[in-house]
């Protein structure tokens, strides 16, 4: 019997288990390197402390990533993978230039305090915070902004000016806030929300006094 077209189904088989196998062991590293971080804080978490609360061997560990600056930025980078459909369908359903703002802000910080296992390590990992913010993920969420403003002002949503700064200026100040939200005791977000986006629709002149709300007397 001619044998030469039959596939080799046992190596492929193979295959397929080793590439299951490798992407729950980069997901064990993750979920670890979330704990550790959060009880210890960025700055004192060694490599050693990752590995030791995963059931890999230190050779395994160095297959998927090769310090804990990589591991830290992989987390961020989930987080932004996760948070992009939400932000952008949020940005979409908006009819005007402050409901474009107000949901780029609200739904950005909601998500942030929502996530208690991020929250936990991005607050006990402030040396960490200023990280490379160049990653494809990262990137592409800043680019997916930008596509929006500019589909903003193709539907009359946004006056003719510049995207580009303008996505920069909102991504600048939704990630500064969100340092200084995630240090405070009392995290409440629409607050935060509701800050930014008077600040972006009016200016300093229109931010509420200390101890009233946007649109206040």
């Amino acid at each position: 019997m001619d044998t030469t077209l039959i596939a080799p189904k046992p190596r492929a088989a193979a295959l397929g288990k080793r590439e299951q196998t490798k992407a729950q062991n980069r997901q064990m590293i993750l979920e670890a390197a979330r704990g550790v971080f959060a009880e210890l804080g960025y700055g004192a978490t060694t490599v050693r402390d990752i590995i030791r609360a995963t059931t890999l061997a230190s050779g395994t560990f160095y297959n998927y990533f090769k310090s804990k600056e990589e591991i830290y930025q992989a987390i961020r980078d989930e987080a932004a993978l996760a948070i992009r459909p939400q932000l952008r369908a949020e940005r979409q359903k908006a009819a005007t230039v402050e409901e474009f703002i107000q949901a780029t802000f609200r739904t950005f910080f909601e998500i942030v305090t929502r996530d208690e296992v991020n929250f936990r390590t991005i607050r006990h990992s402030a040396d960490a915070t200023r990280m490379r913010m160049d990653t494809p993920e990262v990137i592409a969420g800043f680019e997916e902004l930008r596509e929006d403003i500019e589909s903003g002002i193709a539907r009359g949503v946004f006056p003719p000016i510049d995207a580009d700064y303008l996505m920069a200026a909102i991504v600048g100040v939704a990630f500064e806030m969100t340092e200084r939200i995630l240090r405070r005791e009392n995290r409440d977000a629409k607050a935060a929300a509701d800050f930014a986006t008077a600040l972006f629709m009016g200016g300093i002149r229109a931010l509420p006094h200390a101890g009233e709300t946007p649109g206040g007397a």
